[in-house]
C-alpha cells in the first residue's frame, strides 16, 4: 500500500483500474500517434450520442458506487463497467463510451440494470433507485434532511453499522464513530433547513462548505506500551525500547546513495538560496548518522539483520555491519520458525501433537499457545483466536441432529436421478446438494439440457411442426435468456443444440420397430415396497411409447457430453425405475386404464452420434435396457432407502468429483481432508 494511505503504486486513487490497464477490459491506448478503432485521434474521446446525465458527473457516480451507499468493491465496478460496454456493443456501439461514463449513466438511469447480474450490479440499481427518489423529493419541495434519509434508510448500510457497533472492538469503534458523524449530519441538515431564503439543499450545501476542514494526517496513533512498533528510523529519534530490531540493511538500500529530490533538485534549496548538490561522501556520511540513531535505540538488545546471496551480483549486506563491532552470524538457508502468528500456531499445534517430540517440548508448545490465547486487546477481543482449542477443527465429538432426516413412518421419497446417485456415483453429494440445498446453480448446460427437452415435447405433443427452421426459430426465441461465460461459447452451444434437434427429428419419424408415442413429460408417483422399506417414487418421463405388443417402453433423451457403458446401461438406476413405475400403474391412464407389461426402456443421446453402421452422425446414439429380470432394482432401492434412513452418507470417489461442488470440503479429497479431518 501507499504509504500516504492511498492507493499501492501504480493503482488509481478512485478505486479504479491501475494505470495502464482498461478497467472494462478493453486495450489501453497505443503508443504516441496511434488512433482509436473509430479512426480518431489518441488521446480523444470518442462520440457518445448518449453523454453521462447532467446532474452526476462521472466522478461523483463513481465516488458513489463505491461509498458505503452501494458497497461496490473494485471488482464489482469493473464487472459492471464491462457488461455495460458489452450490452452497447451488442447495440450496435462499436466503440462504447468509457466505462466511468456508462457507469454514470447507468446510476442515473437504474432501470438500464434490470437485465444484468445481481451478483455485482444489484448495488447500483439500489442506489439510482434512491437517487431517483431523493431528487423527486426535492423537486417537490421536500427538505434535505428528507432526502437524506431516504438515501440513509434504503441502504444495507445502517444494518452493518449495528452488528458492528454491537460487536464491540476495533470495528465496532469504527462503527460507532460513522454513526456519530452521520446524526452530526443529520443535524446539519435540520440547521441549515432553519437558515432563512427558501433555497433548500443549497443552505445545506452551504453549511457544509463552510465546516470543510483539512484532516490532520499526522496526527499520530495511540500506541499500547505492550506492542511491537513499525517505523522508520527517522521516527524513531529521542526513544528507546529493550529490544530493537534493524531489518534489512543490504548495500544499496542502506546506504542509500541516490540523491534526494533529483528531479526538482529541491535538496539544494537552503537559507541562503540554492546551495552545491552533495557529494556522495555527504551522502554516505548521511547515511551512517541514520543507522547509528537507529542502532543506538535499543537499551538491552540490539537485532540486525541482512541477507547474503551465494552470487557476487546477488543482495549483499551493508558495509554497515563490519562498524557495529562484532562479527556478523551467518544462518544458512531459510528461516525455520515462522514469521507469520498463523503459521506461528499452526507450528505449535503441530507440536503439541507430534508423538516424535519430547514430553517437554510438547508441554511448552501448549503454553505457548495459551499465552498466545489469552492475549487480547483493550476491549477484550481476542488478537490470535486461533491460539484456543475451541477454533480447531477435528476436536468436537461429531453433532447429531435430534430431528431426523426423514421420518421413518413414511415412505422415502425419491427420484429416478437420486437413486443413481445415490447407488453408483456419491451418498454425500447427493446429501449436500439434494437435502442441504447447497449445490452450485443451474449451469448453462442444464439450460440447454432444459430446452432441448421442452422443444421434444412440444413436437412429440403436435403443438410444433417437426420441421428444423420451426425449431431453430422457437430456439432463436429463449435462447438469449441462457448465460455463458463468452459470446463465442453461446455461438458453439447454439450450433451443438441444431445438431441435437436434427438428429431428434430423424429419430422421431424413423420406424422404431413399430413403437407409437402414447405420451410426453409424463409425471408420475408412485410407492414401491423394498424389503423393510417404503419407496415413494416421482419424476417425469420423457416419452412413454407402446410396442406392437401393447407394452409400454420409456425414452429418456440425454444431452449430456458423456454416455455410460453398456454394462452401466443393462444396470441403469433410473432406466429401471421408470420400468418399475410402468408396473406400477404409472402410465396406466394412457393405456386406456390397463397396467402394460414394461417392455423395457432406452437413452437416446442427443448430443452423440450413432455408430457408422447405425446411421453414423445423423442419428443419436441409442443405449437400450431390457425388460427388468431379476431382483437387483429392488436391492438397488432397498439398499438407497436404508442409508438416507440411518443417514450414512460416505463419499466416494470417481469421475463425478471433477465436476462436483463439494471437493473443498469432501474427506475423500485431498483439497477437503485438511478441512473435516
Amino acid at each position: 500500500g501507499a504509504p500516504d494511505g492511498g492507493a499501492p503504486d501504480g493503482g488509481a486513487p478512485d478505486g479504479g483500474a491501475p494505470d495502464g490497464d482498461a478497467s472494462d477490459g478493453d486495450a489501453p491506448d497505443g503508443p504516441d500517434g496511434a488512433t482509436r478503432p473509430d479512426g480518431g485521434p489518441r488521446g480523444q474521446a470518442p462520440t457518445d450520442t448518449h453523454p453521462a446525465p447532467s446532474w452526476l458527473d462521472v466522478e461523483t457516480a463513481v465516488a458513489l458506487l463505491a461509498s458505503p451507499l452501494a458497497g461496490m468493491d473494485p471488482a464489482d465496478l469493473r464487472r459492471l463497467g464491462r457488461a455495460l460496454r458489452d450490452e452497447e456493443r451488442a447495440g450496435g456501439n462499436a466503440v462504447p463510451a468509457p466505462s466511468d461514463v456508462l457507469l454514470a449513466r447507468a446510476l442515473a438511469e437504474p432501470e438500464r440494470l434490470v437485465a444484468h447480474e445481481r451478483s455485482y450490479a444489484r448495488g447500483a440499481r439500489r442506489l439510482g433507485e434512491l437517487l431517483r427518489a431523493a431528487r423527486a423529493r426535492l423537486a417537490a419541495g421536500g427538505t434535505a434532511e428528507e432526502a437524506l434519509w431516504l438515501l440513509w434508510d434504503g441502504t444495507p448500510w445502517p444494518a452493518r453499522l449495528e452488528r458492528a457497533s454491537l460487536r464491540g472492538g476495533p470495528a465496532g469503534r469504527n462503527a460507532d464513530r460513522d454513526l456519530d458523524a452521520v446524526c452530526a449530519l443529520f443535524e446539519t441538515a435540520a440547521r441549515a433547513e432553519d437558515r432563512v431564503g427558501g433555497r433548500g439543499a443549497l443552505n445545506f450545501l452551504e453549511e457544509l462548505d463552510a465546516q470543510d476542514i483539512a484532516a490532520d494526517t499526522l496526527t499520530r496513533r495511540h500506541t499500547r506500551p505492550d506492542a511491537v512498533r513499525l517505523m522508520t528510523a527517522h521516527r524513531s529519534k529521542g526513544l528507546e525500547w529493550s529490544l530493537v530490531v534493524v531489518a534489512g540493511v543490504q548495500e544499496g538500500l542502506w546506504p542509500d546513495l541516490r540523491r534526494r529530490g533529483s528531479l526538482l533538485e529541491a535538496d539544494r534549496i537552503g537559507r541562503d538560496g540554492l546551495a552545491e548538490p552533495l557529494t556522495p561522501g555527504a551522502l554516505l556520511a548521511e547515511e551512517r548518522r541514520l543507522f547509528y540513531v537507529a542502532a543506538t535505540r535499543a537499551r538491552d538488545r540490539l537485532v540486525v539483520t541482512a541477507v547474503k546471496a551465494p552470487a557476487e551480483d546477488g543482495d549483499q549486506p551493508s558495509r554497515f555491519l563490519t562498524e557495529l563491532g562484532q562479527e556478523p552470524k551467518d544462518v544458512p538457508g531459510r528461516p525455520r520458525r515462522p514469521l507469520a502468528v498463523a503459521a506461528l500456531v499452526a507450528e505449535l499445534r503441530a507440536t503439541t501433537v507430534d508423538p516424535d517430540a519430547s514430553p517437554e517440548l510438547r508441554a511448552a508448545a501448549a503454553e505457548r499457545l495459551a499465552r498466545l490465547a489469552a492475549l487480547t486487546d483493550e476491549d477484550g477481543t481476542p488478537l490470535v483466536p486461533a491460539a484456543h482449542p475451541d477454533r480447531w477443527w477435528g476436536l468436537a465429538e461429531p453433532t447429531r441432529a435430534t430431528v431426523p432426516l426423514r421420518d421413518r413412518e413414511h415412505p422415502v421419497a425419491l427420484s429416478g436421478s437420486a437413486l443413481d446417485q445415490l447407488a453408483n456415483t456419491c451418498a454425500l453429494q447427493w446429501f449436500l446438494g439434494r437435502e442441504v440445498k447447497a449445490d452450485a446453480p443451474a449451469t448453462a448446460a442444464q439450460g440447454f439440457g432444459n430446452v432441448v427437452h421442452v422443444l421434444a415435447d412440444e413436437v412429440a405433443s403436435g403443438r410444433t411442426a417437426a420441421d428444423l427452421d420451426v425449431l431453430m426459430a422457437r430456439l432463436d426465441s429463449v435462447w438469449d435468456g441462457l448465460a455463458f461465460d463468452a459470446p463465442w461459447k453461446s455461438s458453439q452451444e447454439k450450433a451443438n443444440a441444431r445438431v441435437a434437434l436434427e438428429r431428434f427429428l430423424r429419430w422421431h419419424v424413423m420406424d422404431r420397430a413399430g413403437r407409437t408415442p402414447a405420451a410426453t413429460e409424463h409425471d408420475f408417483d408412485v410407492t414401491l415396497a423394498a424389503g423393510a422399506y417404503q419407496v415413494r417414487i416421482r419424476g417425469s418421463m420423457d416419452r412413454v411409447e407402446a410396442d406392437e405388443q401393447g407394452r409400454a417402453y420409456v425414452v429418456d433423451f440425454k444431452t449430456g457430453k458423456s454416455a455410460p457403458t453398456k454394462d452401466e446401461v443393462a444396470h441403469h438406476p433410473q432406466l429401471a425405475v421408470y420400468q418399475l413405475a410402468v408396473r406400477e400403474g404409472a402410465v396406466d391412464e394412457v393405456f386406456g386404464g390397463r397396467t402394460p407389461e414394461p417392455g423395457g426402456a432406452e437413452l437416446v443421446q442427443l448430443r452423440q452420434a450413432a455408430p457408422k453402421k447405425e446411421g453414423g452422425d445423423a442419428l443419436p446414439k441409442i443405449q437400450a435396457q431390457e425388460p427388468l429380470a431379476g431382483e437387483w432394482v429392488g436391492d438397488l432401492l432397498a439398499s438407497a432407502a436404508g442409508r438416507v434412513l440411518d443417514e450414512r452418507f460416505t463419499p466416494s470417489t470417481g469421475q463425478h468429483c471433477a465436476t462436483c461442488s463439494f471437493r473443498a470440503s469432501c474427506s475423500a479429497r485431498p483439497e477437503g481432508r485438511h478441512v473435516v479431518e
